[in-house]
């Protein structure tokens, strides 16, 4: 707690992060790591039966996915991390602490990749002849760290959920071999080869306009890739959920379905499984009659590729809740082995940019916004997005609200919503944050964060940090 808390009041930090994920995952699974085997793949079959039109249509799939993995895919890349470093610099930094060396290969790599990819569509037109089978394998290298930095960072993304044996101190490579780091890359991977079939069909639709039995040709060629893929797609998907820690799982039915729809998990749930369906038989009518399919249907493997990536990462994220890092670090940024201390002596005496430092009768709804912005705003807002105040309002309704009775649902949350972190901090910060619930709900006055509220820290920054280090 020695950083200024960023929030975004209306918008919410957690979408805020939700948004850039999954757009990067969008971009990143199909286009950069499923693709560049395939585009390699279509080449090479240009080469082997000498029919130029697979190397023309490889280029223009190729020239989508350049265009947009260098742009959009490299700006929501580091958007990502840098959007989590602003809500969460804790969980973060202690990521970075604990994956420096993975993190520090990944971006070697990572250059290494967009080197490649710039290597290859470049020298398309000009590496020909008898140096295209240089330019495929050039292909293929990128192919290969396309999928490592997934491979590495799917480590960090796993570990989050389990930390296995890091915490018996057996270091980085216990960290990395964490139970969910295999399970998770095996489901990544045919998806990513999956879901590039799903966009490299649409686009061949597109290209190959006036083409009809070349692109039948070709879309069937490409169905055949992409259910070559999902058996093991299945068969890793069944690997990995077997092994998430049942504790996280009790979660399914909110991640699935959100809070407001949790009643109609299994019908969402059916509703998934029959567009899995129908793309499946959609990739079976184009291979068995290409020619009769009509250019819109391949609109709807395309997006339920695309809605099974965006629904896996979504659960993926909730399930780990409380935690930021299992068993570690609580989403609000505070760690688990903190909370003892911070229960009896209070959060605010620690966090070095919070205005009060401890509770009275006169500063007590001050005391309790510091109290809501350390503990809640990671996830809440006050009444935007996942407002705090609809919260209560959907618990207690529209009338009076009893303080001693919102004070008792907070210290319990966690038990009645295991998704929730316990309230960190002690008896009078609880009561100081429901006076603060009180009269917001009175005064709704947008809360803004440290990027818009002119954050000072304290006039004598070793002072204030005086409490911090006697925990030590």
């Amino acid at each position: 707690m020695d950083l200024p808390v960023f929030h975004l009041d209306f918008f919410g930090n957690r979408i805020l992060i939700g948004i850039i994920a999954i757009v990067h995952v969008f971009i990143n699974h199909p286009m950069a790591v499923g693709a560049m085997p395939l585009i390699t793949l279509m080449e090479w079959t240009g080469k082997r039966t000498g029919d130029r039109r697979w190397d023309d249509l490889a280029y223009k799939i190729l020239t989508v996915c350049f265009i947009v993995t260098t742009s959009l895919g490299a700006l929501t890349g580091v958007g990502i991390w840098f959007s989590t470093s602003l809500v969460n610099p804790y969980a973060i930094g202690s990521l970075i602490h604990i994956f420096y060396w993975a993190w520090f290969t990944e971006w070697i790599v990572f250059c290494v990749e967009v080197i490649l990819i710039l290597l290859y569509y470049l020298l398309w037109k000009k590496w020909e002849g008898p140096l295209k089978n240089r330019h495929i394998i050039l292909g293929a290298v990128l192919s290969i760290s396309s999928w490592l930095t997934m491979a590495i960072i799917t480590a960090i993304l796993a570990y989050m959920m389990d930390i296995g044996d890091w915490r018996l101190g057996k270091g980085l490579l216990a960290a990395i071999m964490n139970p969910l780091y295999l399970p998770q890359l095996a489901f990544r991977t045919p998806l990513a080869m999956a879901t590039a079939g799903f966009f490299a069909l649409l686009l061949t639709y597109f290209f190959l306009k006036y083409d009809a039995v070349f692109r039948a040709s070709v879309a069937r060629w490409i169905s055949i890739w992409t259910l070559a893929w999902l058996p093991f797609c299945l068969a890793a998907g069944i690997w990995y959920w077997r092994m998430i820690p049942d504790a996280l799982t009790q979660n399914l039915n909110v991640a699935v379905a959100t809070q407001i729809f949790e009643t109609h998990y299994n019908l969402i749930l059916v509703s998934l499984y029959v567009f899995i369906l129908l793309a499946l038989l959609f990739l079976l009518w184009v291979v068995i009659k290409p020619l009769q399919v009509p250019r819109y249907v391949l609109l709807i493997p395309f997006m339920v590729g695309i809605l099974t990536l965006g629904y896996f990462e979504r659960v993926r994220e909730f399930l780990r809740k409380p935690y930021v890092i299992a068993d570690y670090m609580y989403a609000n940024g505070i760690r688990v082995d903190d909370y003892p201390l911070l229960n009896q002596r209070g959060i605010l005496p620690y966090a070095v940019y919070a205005r009060e430092k401890t509770v009275t009768d006169e500063n007590k709804i001050l005391a309790g916004r510091d109290v809501f912005m350390i503990a809640c705003t990671r996830c809440h807002t006050t009444n935007g997005v996942n407002g705090i105040l609809a919260k209560f309002q959907n618990l207690y309704g529209p009338g009076p609200w009893d303080a001693e009775t919102m004070a008792l649902y907070i210290r319990g949350m966690h038990n009645a919503r295991p998704f929730m972190p316990p309230f960190p901090g002690n008896d009078a910060e609880l009561n100081a944050l429901v006076q603060y619930l009180l009269t917001l709900r009175q005064y709704p006055i947008p809360l803004k964060g440290a990027q818009t509220a002119d954050a000072v820290p304290p006039p004598n920054l070793s002072h204030a940090n005086a409490g911090a280090d006697s925990r030590s």
